[in-house]
């Protein structure tokens, strides 16, 4: 784990510099989204014990730095009504490659058991036909609950249909966590962008964990959304 620390950290450095260079020199800008799930559902739990979420999000922009607010209602069964994401990063490019280096904080409202958390990413991706091969590793030093050490590894990919509004994406994760079951999720799903304000999206998400590990809220589950940004 130590190694896996100092390996991210001086991967965020060097990149950091490296795309520094390449900040510009105008205002930032701003976009908006808004949405709506049938469950909201991260690295394969549902955060609302299964039952819909509202989001939305606010992001600015300038030259390859970014920040942002995101915010989604949540049920833990404790009183936790709310979700809100605060994050920060560089997305820097070397050649074919992009690159995403930031941090996220997730605060909680009306948490009673210690639930915010951040974490540390990094992340790339790179053009390989019609389609988007990434790679990313989410690092946090206490995360969800003080569980502690806890690192995140995800293999993705996405490919639009050519000529048409759809498009299929799909994931790979692995989640350890110092003090909690360690687990693998995946997902798979259909994309469709009605314009360029307006996206659906259909998904199918899983993990090998038991009923009996996760509470029934790892299970396997189709999840549909819609997504509206400006």
């Amino acid at each position: 784990m130590r190694t896996l620390k100092l390996a991210l950290v001086a991967a965020i450095g060097s990149l950091a510099l490296a795309g520094a260079a390449q900040a510009q020199d105008e205002g930032p800008s701003f976009s908006f989204n808004i949405g709506a799930n049938t469950d909201y559902v991260f690295r394969g739990f549902s955060q609302t014990n299964e039952d819909p979420s509202v989001f939305g999000g606010i992001d600015a922009s300038l030259g390859i730095g970014y920040a942002g607010v995101w915010a989604s209602n949540v049920d833990f069964g404790n009183g936790t009504d709310a979700e809100v994401d605060l994050y920060a990063g560089i997305k820097p490019s070397a050649g074919p490659v992009s690159f995403d280096i930031g941090v996220i904080y997730y605060g909680y409202l009306g948490s009673c058991c210690h639930q915010a958390y951040w974490e540390g990413k990094v992340a790339a991706s790179v053009p390989a036909g019609p389609a988007t091969l990434g790679a990313a590793v989410y690092y946090s030093p206490e995360f969800f609950g003080k569980t502690g050490d806890a690192v995140y590894y995800e293999a993705n990919a996405a490919v639009s249909i050519p000529e048409t509004p759809f498009s299929i994406s799909g994931a790979v994760g692995r989640q350890n966590i110092d003090k909690a079951a360690d687990y693998t999720t995946w997902n798979l799903g259909v994309g469709f962008s009605l314009n360029d304000h307006v996206g659906f999206d259909v998904r199918y998400f899983d993990t090998n964990l038991s009923k009996a590990a996760s509470g029934g809220l790892a299970d396997s589950r189709v999840v549909g959304g819609i997504k509206l940004t400006w």
